[in-house]
């Protein structure tokens, strides 16, 4: 790959005579684009003679690990993946170093980050985290099976419908389950699909004085209408079922929908992974007419933590990872159609990517639909659409994740769910002093 000015410039400081001798390693998720990521980036390493070593983890427990290691300043990392929630946390905790020279690096182009995405990742104008892939959610459906079972998906349905569709599209005696959702007990797992889709149930965490809000009856609606749905047509052992593990369903041709990230879209329509490739269409998240669709807003990004010790050669990577080169590496690759989606304004305007990715325009829409400043029907005192963008989400929201993941095993019902994460949440909150 031919680096550009971008890696000539700022962000080659003091490796000249040093990069062959420099390691940096990455802890990273295994999501698919950052396992292509890994193996392309042996053309980095060509080109600046840095070494990578790579950490690649499963969701929940690279949260776990980055999260210790960034909070008690361990320096086992050079570059981590990171989220939307912790970018700007982190970054006000001084954990975090400013990428400055992507920021000023006219090739880099910061400007050409979608607004969304990038706002989510700055703190005070300053960008923290380079985001390496963007998402909102929608629905990703069998187009086949939705058309044997008589219905025609909307663009913009309600949850009724989804439920209709859901049933009619099971099929027991085939193995065919009407919809995939996660199950996985996790803040950023089960609890990212249930926040989104409470919103637009009318719930929401906290008042406005921040007392939790799950003895509401629109999160009894909300808990209720999930486990009823994956109960009727969700597939088995769903309580164990995360990204990964749906993904995986769908694309064996398990599940007759599909609602999670957008991300995932160039996955199942992929001929060599997906044995459904062709029969798959996409909708927007689901409504119940109220003003908020049950999307969220994410984006995996890459950052530096204040305990690096090769900081310029880490913002040289990233600067790789992120950079529009990198988006034309994928698609000489692999195809427009699976470079890493939902970050630059360019990517989206252009006429190779539209016409190699049917999902690219509804992904978009979905993107900016997603509003983190007023995230549900009623006021709230917090910013996030997926998440409470406060330092104690974190542990409140896996804990509460592990409770409705325990009410999809079965283990409880959904009103001792919800009474106990009432219970648990109001005495986190209450100790963290934000209920006096």
């Amino acid at each position: 790959m031919r680096l550009t000015p971008l890696f000539a410039g700022v962000l080659t400081l003091a490796l000249v005579g040093t990069a062959s001798a420099q390691t940096l390693t990455i802890a990273t998720v295994n999501n698919g684009d950052m396992i292509r990521m890994q193996g392309l980036s042996s053309a980095f390493t060509e080109e600046t003679g840095i070494e990578l070593n790579w950490v690649v983890l499963e969701e929940n427990t690279l949260r776990q690990n980055v999260t210790t290691d960034i909070a008690t300043n361990g320096g086992q990392y050079d570059i981590m993946t990171i989220g939307t929630y912790e970018a700007p946390i982190w970054a006000g905790q001084g954990w975090l170093k400013p990428l400055d020279g992507l920021s000023a690096d006219a090739e880099y182009d910061v400007d050409d980050l979608l607004p969304p995405i990038r706002g989510g990742l700055s703190v005070d104008g300053k960008l923290y985290a380079a985001p390496f892939y963007g998402e909102s959610s929608f629905i990703m459906y069998r187009t086949d099976l939705m058309e044997a079972a008589g219905l025609e998906m909307p663009e913009a349905p309600t949850w009724e419908f989804i439920g209709e569709a859901a049933r009619a599209m099971t099929d027991r005696d085939n193995d065919i389950n009407g919809i995939c959702l996660r199950g996985k007990a996790g803040w950023g797992e089960n609890m990212a699909f249930l926040t989104a889709m409470s919103n637009s149930f009318g719930a929401r965490w906290f008042d406005e004085d921040w007392n939790p809000q799950f003895d509401s009856p629109e999160w009894k609606e909300t808990l209720d209408t999930y486990l009823s749905l994956m109960a009727d047509a969700g597939p088995a052992g769903a309580s164990s079922n995360g990204f990964n593990e749906n993904l995986t369903l769908f694309q064996q041709g398990k599940c007759g929908m599909w609602i999670d990230a957008t991300v995932a879209a160039s996955f199942v329509t992929n001929p060599d992974d997906s044995t459904v490739a062709d029969k798959v269409g996409f909708a927007l998240a689901p409504d119940n007419g109220l003003g908020k669709r049950g999307n969220w807003l994410w984006a995996w990004s890459l950052a530096i933590p204040a305990s690096s010790q090769n900081a310029d050669a880490a913002e040289q990577f990233i600067g790789w990872a992120t950079s529009k080169d990198y988006l034309e590496l994928v698609a000489a690759e692999e195809g427009w159609a699976n470079v890493p989606p939902g970050t630059r304004i360019s990517l989206y305007e252009n006429p190779d990517y539209q016409a190699a990715a049917p999902f690219a325009e509804m992904t978009m829409g979905s993107i900016y639909a997603a509003d983190p400043t007023q995230p549900t029907v009623q006021p709230v005192p917090y910013v996030g659409v997926q998440f409470v963008a406060i330092p104690e989400f974190a542990g409140i929201g896996t804990n509460v994740g592990q409770l409705f993941s325990a009410a999809l095993a079965g283990q409880m019902s959904a009103d001792d769910a919800l009474a106990q994460a009432q219970d648990a949440t109001t005495r986190d909150m209450t100790r963290a002093g934000y209920i006096q």
